[in-house]
């Protein structure tokens, strides 16, 4: 399987030092970056002014954490964009630009990097993302990256975390659950159509992406006089995983979303078809008051999602 290190100094960017690394970078993005002022460059991507409301999130993928050798470089600068691409579609918007900032070991393979690059330039062409400029730093033992996503609104209403109220439904996309094994976490799709019709549904109280786990990541769905009373039968779960597989595993990067209590569900359910017919949808549950949870419901005190720097995270 391909490391992200070599052990031929002349294969590694050592060998080529920045202002070649940089012109070698401008190669393999292509015409995703535009030239400058608008791209790579200067000291400063040069932006159009956005028509609607703006949008801005950041994530890293990191060696060790969130991709190894077992995956593809082109693979890992594709989950790099998606992993952001997912959280602009939480809140119903669309991507503009990006920026990317390396860091670098100096043993870091050329031929590796390339490939890292090629996988996001083709993810960007996709989803046409303009990738305007970044920053490369150099430390030991260490090969990560972390973009910034711009984005904007698609419509007049962006869907945050909070607004659930108790009695809404609570809904997610696709299957959860066995992501690392299944290579979900790296080959995903983000909801980005999904979560711009979601935002268009007034019904739609408050939406994010499952990229903790479900179990974590309801929490800040929650209305703060409720708790969320989830069905196992009814985790749509991916083959193999089990149920606490489904709400702990994390990068699922689905969509999880309340349905306000009164909504016609069956229509719901229909009007989601006739527009995502490939993309399951389930209904999971609902937030309910902390003194009426129905018999059978599952005890999410029993599990945790993943936590940053928390130690031995109990799962």
């Amino acid at each position: 399987m391909p490391s992200p290190f070599s052990s031929r100094a002349r294969d590694t960017v050592a060998a080529l030092g920045e202002e070649k690394l940089l012109v070698a970078i401008r190669r393999w993005l292509g015409a995703v970056s535009p030239r400058p002022p608008f791209g790579l460059g200067d000291d400063c991507a040069v932006l159009p002014a956005a028509r609607g409301r703006q949008l801005i999130t950041v994530d890293p993928v990191i060696y060790g954490r969130h991709f190894d050798d077992s995956i593809p470089a082109r693979a890992v600068g594709a989950k790099l964009l998606k992993r952001n691409l997912s959280d602009l579609a939480a809140m119903g918007g669309r991507p503009t630009a990006a920026v990317l900032a390396l860091t670098l070991d100096h043993r870091t393979s050329r031929r590796w990097l390339e490939q890292f690059y090629r996988g996001l330039a083709a993810c960007a062409r996709r989803y046409r993302v303009a990738i305007v400029g970044g920053d490369v730093a150099q430390a030991t033992g260490i090969v990560a990256a972390s973009l910034t996503l711009l984005g904007e609104a698609m419509g007049p209403r962006i869907v945050t975390r909070t607004g659930a109220r108790v009695g809404d439904w609570i809904y997610v996309t696709g299957l959860v659950g066995g992501s690392r094994g299944s290579g979900h976490h790296f080959k995903f799709s983000p909801r980005l159509a999904e979560g711009a019709w979601l935002a268009r549904q007034r019904t739609v109280r408050a939406m994010m992406d499952v990229s903790d786990g479900l179990a974590k990541d309801l929490h800040a769905l929650t209305p703060p006089d409720a708790v969320p009373a989830l069905t196992a039968a009814r985790l749509p779960r991916r083959s193999g995983a089990s149920v606490r597989a489904a709400l702990t595993d994390g990068e699922d990067y689905e969509l999880v979303f309340a349905v306000a209590a009164q909504t016609d569900r069956d229509n719901f359910a229909r009007a989601w078809r006739k527009k995502f017919l490939r993309t399951r949808l389930s209904c999971i549950g609902r937030f309910v008051r902390a003194s009426a949870v129905p018999a059978g419901a599952i005890n999410l005190a029993d599990y945790r999602g993943y936590e940053h720097l928390r130690s031995r995270a109990k799962t």
